[in-house]
């Protein structure tokens, strides 16, 4: 019987293999990853004269009451109709082709008077149509 202790070898831990398997996984994310270039246009963007002042289009400003009547650039209207408010428009419209159409609505203003004003607004070719608002911080005093 031999009684000798045996001599064990320690284990080896080898990373070479480890180091590779994570830098195949590395080359692999590299070049699957997609970035946000917007290469596709190259611009030159033109340059401006500061002192100039910019040409504002004009405004046609439609305002809408609480109980649906409407004055245009603050004439009031007598009808409600959107036949009268097609007929206000086209005189303006005519004279200002490229003019923006504001419509400032009251809040608790029937939906369908919007409605009828941008109605208008199309019939007369009026397309450049936005919303007059006002902050909420006007509005808690």
């Amino acid at each position: 019987m031999n009684f000798r202790p045996r001599h064990r070898d320690e284990p080896e831990i080898n990373l070479i293999p480890f180091i590779d398997v994570l830098l195949v996984v590395l080359i692999f994310l590299m070049l699957s990853t997609t970035y946000s270039k917007f290469t596709e246009l190259q611009l030159t963007l033109p340059v401006a004269n500061v002192e100039q002042q910019r040409n504002r289009p004009q405004e046609i400003i439609v305002s809408v009451a609480a109980d649906g009547r409407y004055a245009i650039n603050k004439t009031a209207l007598s009808d409600t109709s959107v036949a009268a408010l097609t007929q206000g428009l086209a005189g303006l419209a005519q004279s200002r082709p490229d003019s923006v159409l504001i419509i400032s609505a009251d809040a608790t203003a029937p939906h369908q008077a919007v409605i009828s004003v941008m109605e208008a607004a199309r019939r007369t070719g009026l397309a450049q149509i936005t919303f007059a608002t006002q902050s909420s911080q006007a509005q808690r005093r």
